[in-house]
């Protein structure tokens, strides 16, 4: 019957399904040669993956999780099965911790190391012969192009240092924070870098890392003002200026690398990376855009100083960001 309507169809993609289905029946009705195809398929994928790693840059391969794509997937998944299942239940009968101190000295630690990223890009290429145009990668053993492999690695290594921020949310019970955008944003950089300081550590494909960095300066210098406690909650004003410094960050890194689709020739080695991070830079960007509506236009994540005043005037607002007895514009 299958068979029959796929010579009645006349569309290919059907026909090719179909075939494929009828094929698949045949040989299951073998058992031995489904495992002899099993095997020799295995086999296949296989010595295509290695040959496929051959291609990625040796001067990194002795660094720490770049051995493998394996060893990051199996952090990834287990940071997501964390902060989504294991962590909740861990603490569901268990009172918040308190990790003030902590939360103080791990932001600030990532305010030092977001700007000496920063640097080390600026040193290994971007202020030292970069023309911030067709910048291709240089594989070679120059000690610039080498420390270009170094601070990519040490960028990379920073974003799996940066999921702590999501089991500090779940140890605090603040499982609120821990949103479809945060969740997102802390797996798939460290996935997609990886892929990219693996195979291209360095050229045009770098350079939203290196405005990452300088945001992240930023956005951990606020953060461990906001940990440091009430005494500094009166400078903590300038919350939703960091959304609007990440959303003019996704627009200068989707501006700098679309300049290779108006190049006549670019020798950039890796145009896959170009159109990622295109794609990457306008999802984030509408991804930031609606958290800086839901946020700051309808008032859910007002800084505690406007929360403050707010309630000097009447207004009282709940701990979930919900108001009541009046309404709360943003600064």
């Amino acid at each position: 019957m299958t068979s029959a309507y796929c010579h009645r169809t006349s569309c290919s993609l059907v026909k090719i399904l179909c075939d494929c289905t009828a094929f698949l029946v045949w040989r299951v009705q073998d058992p031995k040669l489904l495992s002899w195809d099993t095997a020799i398929t295995m086999e296949g994928i296989v010595t295509m993956y290695q040959d496929f790693m051959k291609k990625a840059d040796p001067r990194i391969a002795d660094y720490p999780l770049m051995q493998s794509p394996f060893l990051v997937m199996g952090i990834l998944l287990g940071y997501v099965y964390f902060v989504l299942s294991l962590g909740p239940r861990l603490m569901a009968n268990r009172k918040p911790l308190n990790l003030k101190k902590f939360m103080v000295l791990y932001n600030f630690f990532l305010v030092g190391l977001s700007l000496y990223i920063v640097y080390e890009f600026l040193m290994a290429g971007w202020l030292t012969g970069y023309t911030w145009r067709c910048d291709p990668v240089d594989f070679s053993q120059d000690p610039k192009a080498l420390r270009m492999v170094s601070v990519a690695w040490l960028f990379v290594f920073s974003k799996f240092i940066e999921l702590t921020d999501t089991v500090i949310f779940v140890l605090r019970k603040k499982n609120e924070q821990v949103t479809f955008l945060h969740l997102f944003h802390h797996s798939v950089l460290p996935w997609s870098w990886w892929w990219g300081a693996k195979f291209g550590p360095g050229g045009m494909g770098s350079f939203h890392a290196m405005i990452n960095s300088m945001v992240h300066v930023v956005m951990y210098f606020y953060y461990g003002l906001s940990a440091a406690g009430p005494a500094f909650q009166k400078y903590l004003w300038w919350k939703k200026h960091i959304t609007a410094i990440q959303l003019a960050q996704f627009v200068i890194v989707s501006v700098h690398i679309s300049q290779y689709y108006f190049m006549p020739n670019c020798q950039y080695q890796f145009p896959i990376f170009i159109h990622l991070i295109w794609i990457y830079g306008t999802i984030f960007f509408i991804l930031f855009s609606n958290f800086w509506y839901q946020s700051y236009t309808k008032g859910k994540r007002l800084p505690r100083v406007a929360q403050q005043a707010a309630q000097h005037n009447g207004s009282s607002i709940h701990e979930n960001g919900t108001v009541t007895n009046g309404k709360v514009k943003a600064n």
